[in-house]
Parts: C-alpha cells; sequence; structure tokens
C-alpha cells in the first residue's frame, strides 16, 4: 500500500531545533518531489507549504515565512525526505505533513499548490512553546 508516514514532531523552546523526518512505503520517491505543508491551530483548513525538493536536480524552495531557518533534504537510498527545523517560533507550531508530486509542482511559486500532490502522509505535531 502506497504510505507516507512523517516522525520527529514535539515540543521545543523558541529558537530551538526539530529534524522531521518522511518515510515512504509502497513506492519510491527518488523520481518526485518532496514537499512540507504544515496547519496552524486555528486555520485546520488551510495547509501553508513550507518547502520542497526537486528530484530531478534536488533544488529546494522555501517561502519567506521559514527561509534561512528551514532546510529540507532527502536521502532516496533510504527513500525518505527530512525537514530540518531550526530557530523555531511559536508561529511555526501545527501539524507538519509531507507530500509528493511531480517536479512540476515544486518551485519558488509559493503557496505550493495541494492539488498538486500525489500522496499525503497523515501528520506529525510540532509545538514551539516556552
Amino acid at each position: 500500500q502506497v504510505q507516507l508516514v512523517e516522525s520527529g514532531g514535539g515540543l521545543v523552546q523558541p529558537g530551538g531545533s526539530l529534524r522531521l523526518s518522511c518515510a515512504a512505503s509502497g513506492f519510491t520517491l527518488d523520481t518526485l518531489a518532496i514537499a512540507w505543508f504544515r496547519q496552524a491551530p486555528g486555520k485546520e483548513r488551510e495547509r501553508e507549504g513550507v518547502s520542497c525538493i526537486r528530484s530531478s536536480n534536488e533544488s529546494t524552495y522555501y517561502p519567506d515565512s521559514v527561509k534561512g531557518r528551514f532546510i529540507i533534504s532527502r536521502d532516496n537510498a533510504k527513500n525518505t525526505g527530512y525537514l530540518q527545523m531550526n530557530s523555531l517560533k511559536p508561529e511555526d507550531t501545527g501539524v507538519y505533513y509531507c507530500a509528493a508530486s511531480t517536479d512540476y509542482y515544486c518551485s519558488d511559486k509559493f503557496p505550493l499548490l495541494v492539488y498538486g500532490m500525489h500522496s499525503w502522509g497523515k501528520g506529525t505535531l510540532v509545538t514551539v512553546s516556552s
């Protein structure tokens, strides 16, 4: 069965760091872009794209809200994507989801398009609070 599973969320203080993982099973990620979205508390109907990485040249893209703080990466041998989050702020709090798409839907054109994503994980909760 096609599946994406996020892990690595938790409670951190402002200024702290977390590394999220997105493990794929039932299919391979090596020819797909990997994207990360988040849903903030009170905005459950809106998923904000926070990063994506292409498969062809591994180009990475970020919106201004996380640029310079988040780093997306991938390990095709492990069929896994990652999101390193540094200098976390309370406004980064939310449920983080990973998704897969064709490279066409991974670019610097934010917001990322939800309908372009092929598959979704169930999310992992990140809480940034003192």
